[in-house]
């Protein structure tokens, strides 16, 4: 097995971002620093908002803005550097915010609303490190997670259905090439190494319609979760991973399969 990392992403704000980056800290029982930290509650009041901030047990998906609620989003971009979080367009910054100052929390959801009428109101800007929103923090079995793509999984897909499936319609943290299509499902249960740093491989990533929207545009006229369904049947790409140590991880790292 001739695995290795290449590329990396992460997602500061929940369903709404993608960042690349060519390494990432790994925090252990945590993931990617940074990585999901924030998201907007929706259609929920201040009470309710600031309980799902703190407490992944009361988070609901439909309570949070999401590409499956809400694809008029999927053509903006957030960004976060430097302490500062920018809501983009088309690669131009629309608004940035200190999002530890409440005030400003509050002017870039009016923002968001004001750009978007159709959202479901009120909108809140949530943040938590610790507990961020992954959508493995808000399920029966919670933990923080990875979801890491083989690439080559991606290509056997896009080949039997003959359409082009950009690998950012999956939104995965890690992409890796190496591997036959398909084969990252027996590491289920198993422990893998990433830089000499092991993440035991929790469980397949079941997808929902947000795989339909083509990167940056609300365009979801390609029915990619039913092609699955029909390719594979089952509804999954990618895997979880949940990070047993801490360490750095770079673009090039080598995978291994430890047991």
């Amino acid at each position: 097995m001739n695995c290795s990392v290449s590329s990396i992403y992460y997602c500061p704000v929940k369903s709404l971002s993608f960042q690349s980056i060519e390494r990432c800290n790994v925090k252990k029982e945590l993931g990617i620093i940074n990585d999901r930290i924030f998201a907007f509650s929706r259609g929920v009041d201040l009470e309710k908002a600031k309980s799902m901030e703190i407490n992944p047990n009361d988070r609901k998906l439909n309570n949070l803005l999401t590409l499956k609620n809400s694809p008029v989003l999927n053509k903006y971009n957030f960004i976060y550097e430097q302490d500062k979080l920018s809501l983009n367009l088309k690669e131009k910054e629309i608004i940035s915010i200190s999002p530890d100052i409440n005030e400003e929390r509050i002017k870039l959801s009016e923002k968001l609303i004001e750009l978007e009428s159709s959202l479901a109101k009120p909108i809140f800007l949530l943040k938590n490190t610790e507990f961020p929103f992954f959508d493995t923090s808000h399920s029966n079995n919670i933990f923080n997670s990875i979801s890491l793509i083989n690439l080559n999984t991606v290509r056997d897909f896009e080949k039997k259905i003959n359409e082009k499936v950009e690998f950012e319609r999956f939104r995965g943290n890690f992409y890796f090439e190496g591997l036959d299509a398909g084969e990252e499902r027996n590491w289920i249960g198993k422990i893998i190494k990433i830089n000499n740093i092991s993440f035991k491989v929790e469980k397949n990533i079941p997808r929902c319609v947000a795989i339909n929207l083509k990167p940056k545009t609300d365009d979801n006229s390609l029915n990619l979760l039913q092609s699955l369904k029909k390719t594979y049947n089952h509804f999954d790409m990618g895997i979880y991973l949940k990070a047993l140590e801490e360490g750095k991880i770079n673009v090039g790292d080598k995978i291994q399969l430890s047991q």
